[in-house]
């Protein structure tokens, strides 16, 4: 049997290689601290123009007559549903907090989006799926991956990503959308 050698073998490929570029020390940390600060915020935004009628938004009222446009009723539940999930989902996702329950609200709400915008096809020009489809997997890849060591999260379990954590986004944002579109 060969003896392991865990502290001299290497543990990636490219730490197999010489001259190999590597990240710096907190590197991977940092992309998803600007990654989650940069779609969390544009969510969280996005749920506060619903909700108050801040950064150029409508207000609950007017969001709740769009709502009902498309479908959704009674209009102003359903804008206030979505906003609530956007304000806190996002909010959620750039602190890295709950991250798990942040991705699956914004999940939610971005498969409710991808119907509404299915007829329309793929391309945000022509008001396709394209914007809610990437919101909707970077969510989930955080949750997959973690929210990161920048990240209120990380003394928790739930905090270190992983096929439960990304599962538990997918199934409740999933499941979530699903009931909104039944009613």
């Amino acid at each position: 049997m060969k003896p392991l050698k865990a502290h001299t073998e290497p543990r990636t490929e490219a730490q197999a290689r010489p001259g190999t570029l590597r990240a710096p020390p907190y590197g991977a940390d940092l992309g998803l601290l600007l990654l989650r600060l940069t779609v969390g915020l544009i969510l969280a935004g996005h749920g506060a123009q619903k909700l108050f009628g801040i950064f150029g938004g409508h207000g609950l009222a007017a969001t709740g007559k769009g709502f009902a446009a498309l479908g959704y009723r009674p209009g102003e539940f359903f804008a206030g549903l979505a906003g609530v999930s956007e304000f806190l989902g996002g909010l959620g996702l750039a602190l890295g907090l709950l991250t798990p329950l942040a991705a699956a609200a914004l999940i939610g709400v971005m498969i409710n989006a991808m119907v509404v915008s299915a007829p329309k096809g793929l391309w945000e020009m022509t008001g396709g799926i394209e914007y809610p489809l990437t919101i909707a997997v970077v969510a989930l890849a955080v949750a997959a991956t973690g929210p990161g060591r920048f990240a209120l999260d990380r003394p928790f379990r739930w905090g270190h990503g992983g096929l439960g954590s990304a599962a538990f986004a997918l199934v409740v944002g999933g499941v979530g959308a699903a009931v909104v579109l039944a009613l």
